[in-house]
């Protein structure tokens, strides 16, 4: 199993991750952490744009599951029902067992999908030992407490490594 905390691509935000994108990179189905990455932690319900968003996925034909290791299982269900959407809790991420379980649920193979999420040590790793596309955003809400600007801080080189990444394939 691969071990790397340098996602495939970095973005500002989920919005960036469009579905034009996802249908070049061959992505048929887009898995998403929650917390920091749709929405703040704190945030109880769903905003038009992350409904849009989803809705715009769909009409492209990419299917779309929520991946969490949130222990609030109350909030992400109410919250990917207003969505409208299933999700697959208590991930473990970053073992790859959460993704391999939401790619079984969904009939989609590693080839073909996808992993969206703001940490690296969890969202990334699992997606890098799963086998499936990492991509990375700025945490929505930024990072709150002390521990969450540790642990950004901490991911500020490889986040660096990938921009550099990106920048050599943009000049190509």
């Amino acid at each position: 199993m691969p071990f790397s905390l340098i996602p495939d691509l970095l973005f500002e935000d989920y919005a960036a991750v469009t579905p034009a994108l996802l249908r070049e990179l061959g992505v048929t189905l887009l898995l998403s952490d929650l917390d920091f990455t749709l929405a703040a932690k704190r945030t109880r319900r769903p905003d038009q744009a992350l409904k849009d968003y989803i809705a715009a996925l769909e009409r492209a034909g990419i299917g779309f599951m929520i991946v969490s290791n949130n222990r609030s299982g109350r909030r992400v269900t109410d919250f990917c029902a207003e969505l409208g959407v299933e999700y697959q809790g208590h991930a473990g991420k970053p073992s790859p067992r959460g993704l391999q379980a939401a790619m079984a649920r969904a009939g989609a193979d590693a080839a073909h999908t996808a992993m969206l999420g703001d940490k690296l040590l969890t969202d990334c790793l699992a997606a890098k030992r799963a086998g499936v596309l990492a991509l990375t955003v700025e945490p929505v809400g930024g990072a709150v407490t002390l521990w969450q600007r540790v642990l950004h801080a901490m991911q500020a080189p490889f986040k660096a490594a990938c921009r550099r990444r990106m920048a050599k394939k943009v000049k190509k």
